[in-house]
Protein backbone atom coordinates (compact mmCIF):
# COMPACT_ATOMS: atom_id res chain seq x y z
CA UNK A 1 0.00 0.00 0.00
CA UNK A 2 1.75 3.40 -0.80
CA UNK A 3 1.04 6.75 0.10
CA UNK A 4 -1.07 7.66 -2.84
CA UNK A 5 -3.67 4.34 -1.25
CA UNK A 6 -3.64 6.15 1.45
CA UNK A 7 -7.13 8.06 2.33
CA UNK A 8 -6.82 12.15 3.60
CA UNK A 9 -8.37 12.85 6.35
CA UNK A 10 -11.51 14.72 6.18
CA UNK A 11 -11.59 18.56 5.90
CA UNK A 12 -13.13 20.34 8.72
CA UNK A 13 -14.97 23.36 8.08
CA UNK A 14 -13.64 26.53 8.88
CA UNK A 15 -15.84 29.36 10.24
CA UNK A 16 -14.25 32.44 9.09
CA UNK A 17 -15.51 35.88 11.83
CA UNK A 18 -17.62 37.85 10.48
CA UNK A 19 -15.77 41.48 10.12
CA UNK A 20 -15.61 44.07 13.08
CA UNK A 21 -17.68 46.39 11.47
CA UNK A 22 -20.85 43.96 10.22
CA UNK A 23 -20.46 42.89 14.48
CA UNK A 24 -20.79 46.69 15.23
CA UNK A 25 -23.29 47.13 12.99
CA UNK A 26 -25.25 44.48 14.75
CA UNK A 27 -24.79 45.37 17.78
CA UNK A 28 -25.90 48.96 17.53
CA UNK A 29 -29.07 47.14 15.29
CA UNK A 30 -29.96 45.09 18.68
CA UNK A 31 -29.43 48.43 20.73
CA UNK A 32 -31.69 50.47 18.67
CA UNK A 33 -34.35 47.70 18.66
CA UNK A 34 -34.43 48.29 22.81
CA UNK A 35 -34.43 51.53 22.15
CA UNK A 36 -37.80 51.69 20.21
CA UNK A 37 -39.32 49.15 22.45
CA UNK A 38 -38.74 52.45 25.45
CA UNK A 39 -39.69 55.15 23.48
CA UNK A 40 -42.25 55.69 25.94
CA UNK A 41 -39.45 55.72 28.84
CA UNK A 42 -37.67 57.95 27.16
CA UNK A 43 -40.61 60.27 26.80
CA UNK A 44 -41.45 60.39 30.30
CA UNK A 45 -37.60 60.91 31.00
CA UNK A 46 -36.88 63.83 28.53
CA UNK A 47 -40.26 65.10 29.09
CA UNK A 48 -41.25 65.82 32.48
CA UNK A 49 -38.12 68.17 33.88
CA UNK A 50 -38.60 70.23 31.09
CA UNK A 51 -42.00 70.76 30.18
CA UNK A 52 -42.91 71.20 34.20
CA UNK A 53 -40.19 73.96 33.68
CA UNK A 54 -41.67 75.81 30.38
CA UNK A 55 -45.08 75.56 32.52
CA UNK A 56 -43.93 77.26 35.26
CA UNK A 57 -41.97 79.90 33.92
CA UNK A 58 -44.02 80.39 31.09
CA UNK A 59 -48.03 79.77 31.78
CA UNK A 60 -47.64 80.29 35.97
CA UNK A 61 -44.86 82.98 36.13
CA UNK A 62 -45.86 84.73 33.03
CA UNK A 63 -49.77 84.87 34.64
CA UNK A 64 -48.48 87.06 37.31
CA UNK A 65 -46.24 89.22 34.99
CA UNK A 66 -43.08 88.04 36.73
CA UNK A 67 -41.58 87.08 33.27
CA UNK A 68 -42.25 88.73 29.68
CA UNK A 69 -44.38 86.90 27.23
CA UNK A 70 -41.76 86.89 25.13
CA UNK A 71 -39.74 84.77 27.32
CA UNK A 72 -41.01 81.32 26.47
CA UNK A 73 -39.50 81.79 22.63
CA UNK A 74 -36.16 82.79 24.56
CA UNK A 75 -36.55 79.97 26.67
CA UNK A 76 -37.73 76.88 24.82
CA UNK A 77 -34.44 76.70 22.45
CA UNK A 78 -32.77 76.04 25.60
CA UNK A 79 -35.45 72.97 26.76
CA UNK A 80 -34.10 71.69 23.64
CA UNK A 81 -30.82 71.55 24.07
CA UNK A 82 -31.24 70.68 27.81
CA UNK A 83 -33.20 67.76 26.56
CA UNK A 84 -30.32 66.23 24.38
CA UNK A 85 -27.43 66.85 26.92
CA UNK A 86 -29.16 64.90 29.99
CA UNK A 87 -30.94 62.74 27.87
CA UNK A 88 -27.94 61.51 26.24
CA UNK A 89 -25.66 61.75 29.50
CA UNK A 90 -28.19 59.31 31.80
CA UNK A 91 -28.64 56.97 28.54
CA UNK A 92 -25.18 55.87 29.30
CA UNK A 93 -24.13 57.11 32.29
CA UNK A 94 -27.47 55.46 34.44
CA UNK A 95 -27.46 51.60 32.44
CA UNK A 96 -23.41 51.42 32.90
CA UNK A 97 -23.71 52.01 36.16
CA UNK A 98 -25.91 48.95 36.71
CA UNK A 99 -23.70 46.76 34.12
CA UNK A 100 -20.54 47.22 35.90
CA UNK A 101 -21.86 46.71 39.61
CA UNK A 102 -23.07 43.37 40.95
CA UNK A 103 -24.51 41.99 38.05
CA UNK A 104 -21.63 42.75 35.75
CA UNK A 105 -24.18 42.33 32.84
CA UNK A 106 -21.39 44.42 30.28
CA UNK A 107 -19.31 40.71 30.68
CA UNK A 108 -22.09 39.87 27.67
CA UNK A 109 -21.04 42.54 25.67
CA UNK A 110 -17.35 42.32 25.78
CA UNK A 111 -17.22 38.69 24.90
CA UNK A 112 -18.38 39.97 21.34
CA UNK A 113 -15.77 39.71 18.54
CA UNK A 114 -14.42 43.26 18.66
CA UNK A 115 -12.04 45.86 20.39
CA UNK A 116 -13.55 47.03 24.18
CA UNK A 117 -13.07 50.42 22.16
CA UNK A 118 -15.89 49.85 19.71
CA UNK A 119 -18.34 48.77 22.46
CA UNK A 120 -17.76 51.96 23.84
CA UNK A 121 -18.05 54.15 21.25
CA UNK A 122 -21.47 51.99 20.27
CA UNK A 123 -22.76 52.73 23.77
CA UNK A 124 -21.80 56.66 22.73
CA UNK A 125 -23.86 56.47 19.78
CA UNK A 126 -26.83 54.87 21.16
CA UNK A 127 -26.37 57.40 23.72
CA UNK A 128 -26.56 60.08 21.20
CA UNK A 129 -29.60 58.99 19.37
CA UNK A 130 -31.66 59.19 22.28
CA UNK A 131 -30.31 62.37 23.20
CA UNK A 132 -31.49 63.70 19.32
CA UNK A 133 -34.33 61.87 19.85
CA UNK A 134 -35.60 63.75 23.05
CA UNK A 135 -34.43 66.75 21.50
CA UNK A 136 -36.87 66.38 18.60
CA UNK A 137 -39.91 65.51 20.94
CA UNK A 138 -39.49 68.23 22.84
CA UNK A 139 -39.70 70.32 20.25
CA UNK A 140 -43.14 70.28 19.30
CA UNK A 141 -44.33 69.06 23.12
CA UNK A 142 -42.80 72.41 24.56
CA UNK A 143 -44.98 74.29 21.59
CA UNK A 144 -47.86 72.58 23.24
CA UNK A 145 -46.98 74.09 26.74
CA UNK A 146 -46.36 77.73 26.11
CA UNK A 147 -48.19 77.94 22.98
CA UNK A 148 -45.99 78.79 20.28
CA UNK A 149 -42.87 77.90 19.26
CA UNK A 150 -39.73 79.60 17.24
CA UNK A 151 -39.73 77.94 13.72
CA UNK A 152 -37.26 79.23 11.44
CA UNK A 153 -36.78 76.44 8.71
CA UNK A 154 -33.18 77.77 7.17
CA UNK A 155 -31.83 77.45 10.96
CA UNK A 156 -32.96 73.77 11.53
CA UNK A 157 -29.42 72.29 10.15
CA UNK A 158 -27.35 74.12 12.33
CA UNK A 159 -29.54 73.24 15.56
CA UNK A 160 -29.86 69.71 14.83
CA UNK A 161 -25.65 69.67 14.40
CA UNK A 162 -25.31 71.61 17.34
CA UNK A 163 -28.24 69.24 18.76
CA UNK A 164 -25.94 65.97 17.76
CA UNK A 165 -22.30 67.39 19.45
CA UNK A 166 -24.31 68.44 22.22
CA UNK A 167 -25.75 64.49 22.76
CA UNK A 168 -22.27 63.27 22.31
CA UNK A 169 -20.89 65.62 24.69
CA UNK A 170 -23.69 64.89 27.51
CA UNK A 171 -22.93 60.46 26.31
CA UNK A 172 -19.29 61.32 27.19
CA UNK A 173 -19.64 63.07 29.97
CA UNK A 174 -21.91 60.24 31.42
CA UNK A 175 -19.55 57.66 30.57
CA UNK A 176 -16.76 59.14 31.96
CA UNK A 177 -18.48 60.08 35.17
CA UNK A 178 -20.01 56.05 35.25
CA UNK A 179 -16.46 54.11 34.46
CA UNK A 180 -14.28 56.78 36.99
CA UNK A 181 -16.45 57.34 39.88
CA UNK A 182 -17.41 54.48 42.74
CA UNK A 183 -20.79 52.77 42.28
CA UNK A 184 -22.03 54.06 45.99
CA UNK A 185 -21.08 57.73 45.27
CA UNK A 186 -23.02 57.75 41.77
CA UNK A 187 -25.94 59.64 42.58
CA UNK A 188 -24.63 62.27 44.95
CA UNK A 189 -22.01 62.64 42.22
CA UNK A 190 -24.80 63.24 39.74
CA UNK A 191 -26.73 65.39 41.72
CA UNK A 192 -23.41 67.57 42.49
CA UNK A 193 -22.30 67.77 38.56
CA UNK A 194 -25.74 67.96 36.81
CA UNK A 195 -27.10 70.54 39.08
CA UNK A 196 -24.19 73.43 37.84
CA UNK A 197 -24.33 72.18 34.46
CA UNK A 198 -28.29 73.05 34.23
CA UNK A 199 -27.83 76.28 35.85
CA UNK A 200 -24.89 77.65 34.10
CA UNK A 201 -25.71 76.59 30.85
CA UNK A 202 -27.59 79.87 29.70
CA UNK A 203 -30.57 77.23 29.34
CA UNK A 204 -32.73 80.15 30.29
CA UNK A 205 -30.97 83.69 29.18
CA UNK A 206 -28.41 84.55 25.96
CA UNK A 207 -25.04 84.28 26.86
CA UNK A 208 -24.01 88.01 26.04
CA UNK A 209 -26.89 89.81 27.86
CA UNK A 210 -24.75 88.52 31.00
CA UNK A 211 -22.24 91.13 30.66
CA UNK A 212 -23.23 93.10 33.76
CA UNK A 213 -22.08 89.89 36.00
CA UNK A 214 -18.90 89.57 33.99
CA UNK A 215 -17.45 87.17 36.71
CA UNK A 216 -20.90 84.72 36.08
CA UNK A 217 -20.28 85.34 32.05
CA UNK A 218 -17.36 83.38 32.69
CA UNK A 219 -18.10 81.14 35.03
CA UNK A 220 -21.09 80.11 32.01
CA UNK A 221 -18.44 80.10 29.37
CA UNK A 222 -16.20 77.47 30.97
CA UNK A 223 -19.70 74.89 31.01
CA UNK A 224 -20.62 73.12 27.49
CA UNK A 225 -23.94 72.80 28.00
CA UNK A 226 -23.89 76.86 26.98
CA UNK A 227 -22.77 76.43 23.61
CA UNK A 228 -25.56 73.68 22.93
CA UNK A 229 -28.22 75.78 24.32
CA UNK A 230 -26.75 79.33 22.37
CA UNK A 231 -25.93 77.21 19.25
CA UNK A 232 -29.83 76.19 18.99
CA UNK A 233 -31.06 79.49 20.39
CA UNK A 234 -28.93 81.40 17.60
CA UNK A 235 -30.21 78.80 14.92
CA UNK A 236 -33.83 79.04 15.87
CA UNK A 237 -33.93 82.86 16.75
CA UNK A 238 -31.20 84.79 15.05
CA UNK A 239 -31.92 88.15 15.96
CA UNK A 240 -31.85 87.45 19.62
CA UNK A 241 -27.78 88.05 20.45
CA UNK A 242 -26.05 84.49 20.80
CA UNK A 243 -22.68 83.52 20.79
CA UNK A 244 -21.49 82.74 17.07
CA UNK A 245 -22.46 79.77 15.20
CA UNK A 246 -18.60 79.03 14.57
CA UNK A 247 -17.63 79.56 18.23
CA UNK A 248 -20.32 76.92 19.60
CA UNK A 249 -19.61 74.20 16.98
CA UNK A 250 -15.64 74.85 17.60
CA UNK A 251 -16.08 74.29 20.97
CA UNK A 252 -18.43 71.45 21.08
CA UNK A 253 -16.01 69.63 18.56
CA UNK A 254 -13.43 70.18 20.94
CA UNK A 255 -14.63 69.05 23.98
CA UNK A 256 -16.10 65.65 21.98
CA UNK A 257 -13.13 65.07 20.71
CA UNK A 258 -11.40 65.06 24.09
CA UNK A 259 -14.59 63.52 26.00
CA UNK A 260 -14.23 61.02 23.78
CA UNK A 261 -11.03 59.70 24.25
CA UNK A 262 -11.44 60.08 27.96
CA UNK A 263 -14.76 58.28 27.93
CA UNK A 264 -12.86 55.66 25.97
CA UNK A 265 -9.95 55.27 27.78
CA UNK A 266 -11.72 54.91 31.25
CA UNK A 267 -14.27 52.31 29.55
CA UNK A 268 -11.25 49.96 28.31
CA UNK A 269 -9.89 50.48 32.00
CA UNK A 270 -12.95 49.32 34.07
CA UNK A 271 -13.77 46.50 31.85
CA UNK A 272 -10.29 45.35 32.27
CA UNK A 273 -10.49 45.63 36.16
Amino acid sequence: MTALDTPAPPRQAVRLRPPTGRIFVAVLRRDLMVTGRELWVILVQVGLTPLFMLFVFNTVLGSQGIVGHGFASLFLPGIIALAAFTTALQSVALPLVKEFGFTMEIEDRLMAPMPTGLVAIGKLVIATIRGLLAAILIYPLGALVVGSAPWRPVGLPLAFVTALLGAWVGGALGMSLATTLPVQRINVTFSVILTPIIWTGCIHYPWPRLSSLPWYQAVTALNPMTYVSEGVRGALLPAVPHIPAWVCLTVLTGVAVALTRLSVRCFCRRAIQ
